[in-house]
């Protein structure tokens, strides 16, 4: 395709599962709803050989196995194909970037670049960038995780990246932030009065955040096991969703207002007593129905990777004083959820007590996955007679997204984040002394468990994990939202 404008994104791993399953189908609904520029290249690279006609090939069968049938128009799908052009690159290999360039040609007009690759692989990337001009002030770079494996190895990146490129040019993505109902919490937080008078200590007794998977390793053997669901899914979005509850009212809604709360709470996080938290490692055990292998059965091979952790966590501030924040996290538990869970404190006086009227503390939840609403659970009198005069019970009030933004089509999170990468657009995105915090706090975790020898406790697959992390919310006089 001749290039009519000097505007392209280009994809790193354009071959590989990520860009098969989220980026390609991002990118097509973008096309599809004219939301990017008509004239914007997107050129992917990998190391496997292929000319332009065989990635639109490749392009074409990933569409069709990853779009709903409803969004597949022959039509529109052409049309996206033409924009897709590929130029093979083995990235730890400098001189290998001009031909890239020469591919790319002028990206004077601005160049967004996502980099999907492993770790190893990031110091000679931006070095090949710098060696052939691709690391200008017109520049852009998303930065898929992991961004190293602690805090030393994630400075020795974002070291490296900063060689090359200035903060403002730098979009560290974690796909969570992305997702509607996180930026839901937002728009629920600050566009609405009656939760701020009541969000924090004086008001809300705990909060729980659940990242529950039923699947195992699914073909992550290698990478799972030297990396644990602490620091695979903690230390980034959980953390990352913490940070978003748990911050003050920004000044206004831009990318260094919304960032500079969010690291205020990550640096407020107390460090982690052994007593706080648990590990676990899944067993045999029947998820959906169906039995499945253990973890160790799974990866062949002995291992005390943490497939559970459970956190009693503290944000040691005015506002979080006294509150504990509940992390869990696990594969093959019971049921494949993420949400985060408000548990405001009760009344301080129940005047149904001798009319058979039974009180339960308000609670929000708000659901990202795989459904995503917001749900207050609220008190209300059942409907009819009955000789105690009233009686009480639970009911929900919701905001379903589904229903209420019926006409609306459910996004891929990566939807948003690559527009916004394309448009220069940081909110979203993660800065680099967040991810310093985090893994601050989770290093000290890791000490923890090596300083004490912590095991991992087994639990059944398809439950909702070791005795030990029910035990952590039970012995306060709480309990998870199962």
């Amino acid at each position: 395709m001749a290039a009519t404008s000097c505007s392209a994104l280009l994809l790193f791993g354009a071959t590989g599962d990520l860009s098969r399953r989220m980026l390609l189908p991002s990118l097509y609904a973008l096309h599809e709803d004219g939301l990017i520029d008509p004239t914007l290249r997107i050129v992917g690279t990998a190391r496997s050989e292929h000319d332009d006609a065989e990635f639109r090939e490749m392009a074409r069968a990933a569409l069709e196995e990853f779009l709903p049938a409803d969004r597949k128009d022959e039509t529109r799908l052409a049309s996206f194909l033409e924009r897709l052009e590929y130029q093979t690159l083995d990235a730890s290999k400098p001189e290998g970037f001009v031909g890239l360039a020469k591919k790319l040609g002028d990206t004077s007009c601005g160049l967004s670049i996502f980099l999907s690759t492993a770790p190893a692989l990031f110091e000679p990337t931006i070095e090949g960038l710098r060696f052939a001009g691709l690391a200008h002030e017109g520049v852009r770079i998303g930065l898929e995780k992991p961004l190293g494996n602690d805090l030393g190895s994630s400075r020795r990146i974002n070291d490296a990246v900063a060689a090359g490129f200035s903060e403002r040019q730098i979009f560290r993505i974690d796909h969570y932030l992305g997702k509607e109902t996180v930026q839901n919490l937002l728009a629920l937080r600050f566009a609405n009065m009656m939760f701020e008078p009541l969000w924090n200590s004086a008001g809300i007794d705990h909060v729980q955040i659940t990242v529950s998977e039923t699947v195992g390793l699914e073909g992550r053997k290698g990478f799972y096991d030297d990396t644990g669901g602490l620091r695979d899914m903690v230390q980034n979005h959980m953390l990352q969703l913490v940070a978003l509850t748990a911050m003050e009212p920004p000044v206004e809604y831009d990318a260094t207002s919304i960032r500079d709360e969010k690291v205020k709470v990550l640096r407020a996080l107390r460090p982690v007593r052994a007593d706080e938290m648990v590990r676990g490692q899944y067993r045999t055990g029947a998820v959906g129905g169906t039995a499945v292998a253990g973890y160790l059965d799974d990866l062949g091979a002995a291992s005390d990777t943490e497939t559970y952790v459970a956190i009693k966590a503290h944000v040691d501030n005015w506002r979080w004083q006294g509150v504990p924040f509940y992390l869990r996290h696990g594969k093959r538990l019971a049921e494949r959820r993420s949400e985060i869970v408000v548990q405001f404190k009760g009344v301080p006086h129940n005047i149904f007590s001798g009319r058979g009227g039974k009180l339960s503390a308000n609670r929000l939840v708000i659901r990202l996955q795989p459904e995503e609403y917001v749900r207050l659970q609220v008190m209300a009198k059942e409907p009819g007679l009955d000789r105690h005069g009233i009686v009480l019970r639970e009911v929900n009030l919701d905001l379903s997204l589904t229903t209420a933004f019926a006409k609306a089509r459910r996004r891929i999170a990566y939807e948003r984040l690559l527009l916004d990468l394309i448009e220069g657009e940081q909110t979203l995105f993660v800065r680099r002394d967040e991810v310093e915090a985090q893994w601050t706090w989770v290093d000290a975790i890791r000490r923890v468990w090596a300083d004490t020898s912590m095991e991992v406790k087994p639990y059944a697959a398809g439950s909702w994990g070791p005795n030990a992390g029910i035990a952590l919310t039970e012995r306060d006089g709480r309990s998870w939202n199962d």
